[in-house]
This record gives C-alpha cells, sequence and structure tokens, in this order.
C-alpha cells in the first residue's frame, strides 16, 4: 500500500521537503511526538509489520545513547538531581534535552526511510535533471546502489554460509571469510559500474538532442494536494516565526503559553505530517469497499 507515492514527484519532494525540515529544526515536545509518531506510523504502512522491528532495533539505542551522553557533556539546567565522580552537576534539563535530541533524530531517520520509500531515482532525475543533470544523477545512483548493494551483501553471506565459510569462529577466521566477502562485493561493485558506463553508453547518455522519456502528469488531485501541503507548511513557519512553537530547555525548560494560535499551529502540524497516512487509510476504506460491492 503505497498511494501517495503515484501522486506526482513534486507534491513527494515538497512534501518531505517540509515535514524532514521541520523535524531537524522545531524542538517542542509536542512537534518532536507528533513527527516521531507520524513517520513511525507512516513507515509501519509502507513496509508492514516488519518496521515495527526495524524501527525499534535502531531507535531504542539512539534513543538511549544520546539520553545518555548528553548529560554527560552538557552540564547546564537550574535543577541539579546529584553530581557525577567529575563533580559536574547532572541536571534535569540536560536529561530533557538529551531525549528530546534523540527523538528528533530517529524522526528524521524515519521520515528518510519514507523519503526512500516513496522519492525513486527516475522521480528525482525528472526533478532535478535538467538544472543539474550531473548531479542529480549521481545521487539517484549512490541512492539505487545503497539497497542494492545491501541485497547483494546478504546473498554473499549466505552463499559463503552454504559452503561454511559463515563469519563466526576465531578472530583470524572471521577476518580471513569477511576479507573473502570483502573481495567478492568489491568485484560485483566494480563489474556492476561497468555494466551501468556500457548501458548508459548504449543509450546515449551525454548526447546533444537526447530526449528523456517521462510518464508524470500533474493532475487535479496533485494541485489540491500540494495546495494543501503549501498552506499547511507555510502556516507552520510562520506560526513558528511568531513564537507559535516557542520552546527552550535551558536554563530552565519554558515554551510558548497555550492559546488558540499556538493550538492552531501544532494541529496545522500535525495535520501536513499526517496527511500520507489519511491518504493510505482512505485509500485502503475505498478498495474494501469497492471489492465488497464486487
Amino acid at each position: 500500500m503505497n498511494e501517495f507515492k503515484r501522486f506526482h514527484p513534486i507534491v513527494n519532494f515538497i512534501y518531505f521537503l517540509f515535514v524532514i525540515g521541520c523535524s531537524m529544526f522545531f524542538m517542542h515536545p509536542a512537534c518532536l511526538i507528533i513527527s516521531f509518531s507520524c513517520a513511525f506510523l507512516y513507515s509501519v504502512i509502507l513496509k508492514g509489520k516488519k518496521a515495527i522491528k526495524t524501527n525499534l532495533i535502531y531507535m531504542i539505542p539512539i534513543i538511549l545513547l544520546t539520553a545518555i551522553i548528553n548529560p554527560a557533556f552538557n552540564h547546564e539546567g537550574v535543577n541539579i538531581l546529584t553530581y557525577l565522580p567529575g563533580g559536574n552537576p547532572l541536571t534535569l534539563e540536560s536529561i530533557i534535552y538529551g531525549f528530546a535530541a534523540a527523538l528528533m533524530l530517529v524522526s528524521v531517520f524515519g521520515w528518510f526511510s519514507c523519503y526512500n520509500e516513496v522519492m525513486t531515482s527516475d522521480k528525482f532525475i525528472y526533478l532535478f535533471g535538467r538544472i543539474i543533470p550531473s548531479l542529480s544523477l549521481i545521487i539517484s545512483m549512490t541512492l539505487r546502489f545503497v539497497p542494492r548493494f545491501a541485497a547483494q551483501l546478504k546473498t554473499v553471506v549466505a552463499a559463503q554460509k552454504c559452503v561454511g565459510r559463515e563469519v563466526s569462529g576465531s578472530v583470524v577466521k572471521r577476518a580471513k571469510n569477511g576479507l573473502s566477502i570483502l573481495s567478492v562485493m568489491v568485484t560485483w561493485a566494480l563489474e556492476n559500474s561497468i555494466e551501468t558506463a556500457d548501458s548508459m553508453k548504449s543509450r546515449g547518455y551525454g548526447l546533444p538532442g537526447r530526449t528523456a522519456f517521462s510518464i508524470f502528469v500533474f493532475d487535479k488531485r496533485d494541485l489540491k494536494t500540494l495546495l494543501y501541503i503549501v498552506i499547511l507548511g507555510v502556516y507552520v513557519l510562520v506560526g513558528n516565526y511568531f513564537g507559535g512553537m516557542y520552546f527552550r530547555y535551558f536554563p530552565s525548560m519554558k515554551g510558548t503559553e497555550c492559546s488558540v494560535f499556538s493550538v492552531s499551529v501544532f494541529a496545522a502540524y500535525f495535520l501536513m505530517c499526517i496527511m500520507p497516512v489519511i491518504i493510505e487509510v482512505k485509500e485502503a476504506v475505498k478498495w474494501k469497499s469497492i471489492k465488497s460491492k464486487i
């Protein structure tokens, strides 16, 4: 289920530009919770139940590690809980800020994982191929190469394991088998690059007058969705500029007062982040309704 992926590339790109940018700079606890929850939910919708386990595997260690490391180096804050062995104070503000920074980090990771599922390499080249052709090609090939390399690595590791060369046992054995796998992967990467270069040359890449085929059409649905994203995104940015999302952690924690304006800004941010989930749920309900009538 990935209905949002069928939208025009400019709609997908503008959406992720807003949500990833806001997730990186908005540190209000409410914004962090909204961004994290929406990113987690959307990744589960895109990738299925396996995404729950995958997300928790990297999210929990990052949150715990950041929350532990930050108080060890950051000693700001007025609420001192205790003193570390070195004599530096351990403050409540530094601990909470550590959790907030960790939540921001995993939220951005979650949005980028969703971005990789929705924004394919052909979409990226479609948007930026004429503006920055060489750079857009390199970026799209790099983004495409990483998952292919990971999939090929799993295949090679499984094949090596079948012939008794799994990466286990003594340090020397693991190093030897690991180098063997690395050698195979480097050879595969080089051969793949040669094949890609030959394919691009045979298709006339770089020749003057070469045209590009595209199946993307900007329709009324894309226009409505783009206006929805831009209006909410601009309102959120303006609201943040005027202090609707203000929150500080040091020297003491203090945020903007609850008002109609601040609540409306948070509501707009939530509606913007949750938009793909609404689209997917709406499409699923519509599809079930059609099936029930058959």
